[in-house]
């Protein structure tokens, strides 16, 4: 039975990009598993499966819901055991977590500010409605356009703070190690975000982090480069 991932689109529904979709569009690829999407803007979130959730992702596999990034992804490693591993072991879902938590302290707060008026631009009028207000409360009341401002003068601190990903990178082309892992997926659903939303220069194409990125834009028959990149 194919599952259904229900995912965040602005106006065009052809260019989905919740970081955290990403992921598990990377997972079930990997898995193998047969997965249709299901494009939801903002407003539409809450109505997704009844209110099952307030945010994506969302999955339903038969009769069984699914919500949170990490939990889908350690739902389809058990219920997929003979499928492609997404962890390897105990050990190495922990070590997802953890690139989960250091994602979500050192990638995603500058990215998040950096793109905002590009994903206002984005949406439609009743989204950017919704968006403007979540955001700005956010962002401590601070304006769109103020916060997004910043994001050349935090570019520098922003590329430095990878540096422990830059220097695993020197010595293995994968957080996995020879192959990519859930680990990978989960800062490669962050740099797609930016990818997708942005035409902002984020990385440095001389980095290592970069190449990596790109390895990754060919996973799975090139799943993430099929959506281009915002120009």
């Amino acid at each position: 039975m194919t599952i259904l991932l229900y995912e965040l689109v602005g106006a065009d529904p052809s260019r989905p990009f919740s970081p955290h979709v990403w992921k598990i569009a990377l997972a079930l690829a990997h898995k193998g598993l047969p997965f249709e999407t299901v494009p939801v803007p903002f407003t539409g979130v809450p109505k997704i499966e009844g209110g099952f959730s307030k945010t994506v992702p969302v999955i339903r596999d038969g009769g069984t819901l699914m919500k949170e990034s990490f939990d889908i992804a350690v739902y389809l490693e058990e219920t997929y055991p003979d499928r492609p591993s997404l962890f390897k072991g105990e050990g190495g879902k922990a070590a997802a977590r953890f690139v989960e938590r250091w994602s979500q302290a050192v990638v995603r707060p500058y990215l998040g500010g950096a793109a905002l008026m590009d994903i206002y631009g984005r949406l439609a009028p009743a989204d950017q409605a919704y968006f403007r207000p979540s955001r700005q409360a956010r962002f401590g009341d601070r304006s769109l356009e103020e916060v997004s401002g910043e994001r050349e003068a935090g570019l520098h601190a922003w590329r430095a703070g990878l540096e422990p990903l830059r220097d695993m990178l020197s010595y293995q082309p994968f957080i996995g190690g020879d192959g990519p892992l859930y680990a990978d997926y989960i800062v490669a659903g962050f740099l797609q975000w930016m990818r997708v939303v942005s035409p902002f220069r984020f990385l440095d194409p001389a980095d290592p982090v970069a190449a990596w990125f790109e390895r990754c834009l060919d996973l799975h028959g090139g799943l993430m480069r099929k959506v281009p990149a915002a120009a």
